[in-house]
């Protein structure tokens, strides 16, 4: 079996990363934070000094970090990065939610170094990379997305293969384009239900059988009832996001004006400290009396 490289052990990384280990492949991994490495450690994942290491030691590279900052430093440092050691013939796949035109980048680069590379971004939270049930939308080469397939179907339900390198990022940012209109609008109606007197969870239970049924309404609104804000997506990432769809959309011309709405209420959240609360922390901007 390849060797898996596993670099950003996070929220979601550990998880999926322990996917691939329960499915017996041996993974080399790298995290800045070295206490989250741990669970991945106990179940027989090698450790390594930097993402070159885990590029060195590895066939196939899978990344999933915070921001384009940090998939840059990931891929492009000089001494440290990913594509400072000999990746001919390796296949890099960031799953990380970022910029297109970086997706773009990190593909011309890996050709240029005789490797491959596939944009990956993932949508299905803390939920679902610990359940293996992750929707994820790949860019890149089609014959190494088929070659990686088998890998992705370990960590998603839904594996789709996009068009170019920057199709998996693109696809992610239509996504979130939808989960931050979906997002305002349980929000309001579970304040709405509140203040009207309504049971809340009966409300949801009812809805969510008729045309409102959907994700949010099914996971991270019966988190708002229990008064769990706990992240699944931190906000600060949601606001990422974002601001990456709004600046891509101007790009093309483009004005998504619910977009902007949705993103300048969780920035006033996030500029009022709760930048690491969950998406569902919402609710908190649009009445801070109703949860």
């Amino acid at each position: 079996m390849e060797t898996i490289g596993w670099i950003g052990t996070g929220i979601m990384g550990n998880s999926m990363c322990a996917h691939l280990l329960d499915a017996g492949y041996s993974c080399c991994i790298f995290n800045r934070t070295e206490e989250k490495e741990k669970q991945l450690i106990a179940k027989g994942a090698v450790p390594c000094a930097s993402p070159a290491e885990v590029a060195s030691r590895s066939d196939i590279i899978f990344t999933m970090v915070g921001y384009p900052s940090d998939v840059q430093q990931v891929y492009f440092d000089s001494a440290k990065g990913c594509l400072s050691a000999d990746v001919k013939g390796k296949v890099l796949v960031d799953m990380t939610t970022t910029e297109p035109k970086l997706a773009k980048e990190i593909f011309l680069r890996a050709v240029g170094k005789g490797a491959s590379s596939l944009d990956a971004p993932v949508s299905g939270g803390d939920r679902g990379a610990r359940e293996a049930t992750l929707s994820i939308m790949v860019g890149g080469d089609e014959k190494v997305f088929e070659r990686i397939l088998p890998l992705f179907q370990i960590m998603g339900k839904s594996v789709i293969y996009e068009g170019p390198a920057g199709s998996g990022q693109h696809t992610k940012m239509a996504n979130q384009i939808v989960i931050s209109g979906t997002m305002i609008g349980v929000c309001e109606a579970m304040v709405y239900a509140r203040r009207a007197g309504l049971d809340v969870t009966r409300m949801l239970r009812t809805i969510g059988g008729g045309a409102a049924g959907c994700w949010t309404l099914d996971n991270l609104a019966p988190r708002v009832v229990k008064g769990d804000f706990n992240p699944g997506f931190m906000i600060d990432h949601f606001v990422k996001d974002m601001k990456i769809a709004i600046d891509e959309s101007k790009a093309m011309g483009l004005n998504l004006p619910g977009l902007k709405l949705v993103c300048s209420i969780y920035e006033g959240l996030a500029a009022d400290g709760k930048g690491r609360l969950g998406t569902q922390s919402l609710v908190k901007a649009i009445d801070s009396l109703a949860f």
